[in-house]
């Protein structure tokens, strides 16, 4: 029996080893709900039925596309500020953006860009997976494998006043750290008793 114990730890092990390398396509975020029941934002109320004003002249059917009582969230709310949900259908480039997409693709436009950094990016995912410990507790990586590739705002900004370019202003480097001395320094002076 005390024999059989180390081969039955060993082949536990190595079951929980290998069902650690099952997964193709490993996720970076590992977001997920609190509970397992249904999830109430995804249940959408329809618009109410209406009747058409001529049922001579009913509109093409559009397989694939939406449905005159579909919930249109967008839309609604471009409606509710004061927008024109027109221009979320909008196909083409809106007149006012035409200068700036001229401008950003003045060096050329490659037409698929987005399959090939949807590769790249599968391929980086693939060679810095998540560790094992990471894993099995299902800890976000996201922010840890991407760091190398993050923007140092502040370094940029300061290139880009070297430059020449006006910027606005920016908070410090350590301004969360300022914050907090300012709240604990806020915090000391309520409890100070007044004479």
């Amino acid at each position: 029996m005390t024999r059989a114990k180390p081969i039955i730890l060993l082949a536990l092990l190595a079951a929980v080893g290998l069902s650690a390398c099952s997964r193709k396509d490993v996720p970076l975020m590992n977001l997920r709900a609190g509970s397992a029941g249904p999830d109430e934002f995804s249940i959408l109320p329809t618009k109410p039925l209406k009747m058409p004003k001529n049922f001579a002249q009913l509109p093409e059917p559009t397989p694939g596309g939406p449905n005159l009582v579909d919930p249109t969230p967008n839309a609604d709310a471009v409606a509710a500020l004061g927008g024109n949900p027109k221009y979320l259908r909008a196909k083409g480039i809106p007149r006012g953006d035409r200068a700036l997409v001229a401008s950003a693709g003045r060096y050329g436009v490659a037409p698929d860009i987005r399959t090939r950094l949807s590769t790249e990016d599968r391929e980086f995912r693939r060679t810095h997976p998540p560790r094992v410990l990471e894993r099995w507790f299902r800890l976000t990586t996201y922010f840890k494998v991407y760091a190398p590739m993050a923007l140092d705002r502040y370094a940029e900004l300061e290139r880009m006043r070297r430059a020449g370019v006006r910027t606005p202003e920016a908070p410090p480097k350590d301004y969360a750290a300022l914050q907090a001395i300012a709240a604990r320094k806020a915090k000391k002076k309520l409890r100070k008793p007044a004479y």
